[in-house]
């Protein structure tokens, strides 16, 4: 009996090694699937680690990552409780609470759990490398680490190298948090010791391509990606990263953009070919055609995707985005309809409101689209270009006032994308919001004052801009609607209007008929102002050899004649 029970309790270890064994590769080939963005394949192998090996934490955890990378916080969280449950002191499963919270916008319960997840982690660093991960995880439109969370990644990442400095993935984690502040040289450093640690990691090899990129070192860029493929020729992030190099390539330099961009399209396929083809690979290459402004094929591949039952509602934003940029205004509005409807709302960015706001201004729906694009900026006051979106709805409205006021925040907060075209809308949107208000009988001069100051900071810029003085002009002669009284404040620029306009050659018929005007003005200020009759008849007959119709010169040459007042 001893010799079989001895028998036995070998077998019986030999069987549990075997499994412990299996476990391991399985484990192993699950996290290379997450590292190679393989995230369905990844997905599967792990649902079967969590039945199979159900005491077994990190299963869960890395079950709950690829939830995260796939944009589904609320799953995630799900699996990570459940990776408590089978370990309560599972430092990694804390951490993917602490990623929950943060895209939650979560701060107390992020810095509890990611508090919780350091403290156990004991001389384990695996917590470290996910809590610093997490703190760089996007959480707003522009997918952007805002510097206090970088610096955050940063310092607990750097706990974590104190512990052990040879944790190859933590080490790639602490580049891409110096990559996110702009600190190349110490973003290379770990990349390089990354490197050095472990020369057959093909991620240590891409960290360093994109930090090349963003430096515009596109060729040192490229070779990183050659680098990395040699060492594994299907890893599949090479080829993404070299897609969006590509892009930003094309941007920088127009004499090769045609080139890059097709050679872009190209490595982002060759990028999904490696993954698994999944809805979510597919929704990556979505978000890569929105950087590289291919709005056809973005409706395209997002219509394709809306078919399948198992697909992402995030889908609904990419079919309105592109349909809008389309000008496929029916499909937009349903499709960012669908989205609002479907979509968790923490999910709900500010972009989408400013893209329902323009479906619905290019659907008609004026006063809907415009208090939308208003709720966008609401958001994310950042986005300056709303309000010459706002201000060009409101225009259109015949709303001069209020697009006044939306160019005026365009001017203000717009910085180097502002342009004097600009402020010539300011200009004329207060000019005719006055006029507007005349007919009530109640104008407040304070627009012609707005007027004024967006004409005038055009001829500081730009002084040989003809229409801005003439502009001015106008203006200022409304400030003295009083002919007998006349001051002549409209003088100085309108006879600068003339003295440009005339420059420029011989006027067309527009041309003509504001050279009358100013003339005319002119004549009158002589005539009634000066009592200099010669310059006033001088100015008059000017007005009216550009401009035979001109009332106020036919009215003069009547009284002269002894016709009395012109009708």
């Amino acid at each position: 009996m001893k010799v079989i029970s001895k028998i036995a309790t070998a077998s019986l270890g030999l069987v549990f090694l075997g499994s412990s064994s299996v476990f391991a590769q399985s484990l192993a080939d699950a996290k290379k699937a997450i590292d190679a963005e393989q995230y369905q394949k990844a997905e599967s192998m792990l649902k079967t680690l969590t039945t199979t090996q159900p005491t077994k934490d990190e299963n869960f955890f890395y079950l709950g990552w690829v939830y995260i990378k796939q944009d589904y916080s609320d799953s995630a969280k799900v699996v990570f409780n459940k990776g408590i449950a089978a370990n309560p002191k599972s430092a990694l499963n804390y951490a993917g609470l602490g990623a929950v919270a943060r895209l939650d916008k979560d701060n107390a319960g992020a810095t509890t759990n990611f508090n919780q997840a350091t403290t156990l982690a004991g001389k384990d660093t695996k917590a470290y490398t996910y809590v610093g991960l997490s703190y760089l995880l996007p959480t707003t439109a522009d997918k952007k680490v805002a510097p206090a969370d970088a610096d955050a990644a940063i310092a607990v990442l750097t706990k974590g190298k104190a512990i052990n400095a040879k944790d190859v993935d933590l080490l790639i984690a602490l580049g891409d948090a110096y990559r996110s502040v702009l600190k190349s040289n110490e973003a290379y450093s770990n990349y390089s010791d990354a490197s050095a640690l472990d020369p057959k990691n093909p991620a240590a090899k891409v960290a360093t391509g994109v930090l090349y990129k963003f430096a515009n070192n596109f060729d040192g860029s490229e070779q990183q990606y050659k680098d990395a493929l040699a060492i594994n020729p299907n890893y599949g992030p090479a080829y993404r990263e070299w897609a969006e190099t590509d892009l930003r390539w094309s941007l920088t330099d127009p004499k090769m953009a045609s080139a890059k961009i097709k050679e872009a399209v190209d490595h982002y396929k060759q990028y999904l070919s490696l993954t698994d083809q999944s809805v979510e690979s597919q929704m990556r290459y979505a978000d890569f055609l929105i950087l590289a402004g291919d709005y056809k094929t973005l409706q395209q591949v997002a219509t394709d995707l809306s078919k399948s039952a198992s697909t992402n509602a995030r889908v609904y934003r990419y079919i309105a985005y592109s349909a809008y940029e389309n000008k496929d205004y029916p499909t937009g509005i349903t499709a960012i309809n669908t989205w609002f409807q479907k979509a968790d709302p923490k999910r709900i960015i500010p972009r989408d409101y400013l893209y329902q706001g323009r479906l619905q201004l290019a659907s008609g729906q004026d006063s809907v689209g415009i208090n939308t694009l208003k709720k966008a900026l609401e958001l994310d006051s950042t986005q300056v270009d709303v309000y010459g979106e706002i201000a060009k709805a409101y225009y259109g409205k015949k709303k001069y006032v209020e697009a006044g006021d939306a160019y005026r925040q365009v001017t203000l907060k717009g910085g180097r994308s502002v342009t004097l075209n600009d402020y010539l809308r300011e200009g004329l949107s207060y000019f005719f919001g006055y006029q507007g208000q005349i007919k009530g009988g109640k104008p407040d001069t304070a627009l012609l004052t707005k007027a004024d100051s967006a004409f005038s900071y055009i001829n500081q810029k730009s002084p040989n801009v003809a229409a801005a003085y003439q502009f001015r002009a106008y203006v200022n002669d409304y400030k003295e609607p009083d002919r007998n009284n006349i001051k002549g404040l409209a003088k100085p620029f309108y006879e600068k209007f003339i003295e440009l306009t005339v420059a420029k050659g011989a006027p067309d018929e527009r041309a003509k008929k504001d050279l009358a005007e100013a003339y005319a003005y002119l004549g009158t200020y002589y005539e009634f102002k000066e009592k200099d009759d010669a310059k006033a008849s001088e100015n008059y007959t000017k007005a009216r050899e550009n401009d035979p119709t001109n009332r106020q010169a036919l009215n003069y040459f009547q009284r002269k004649s002894g016709g009395g007042k012109g009708k």
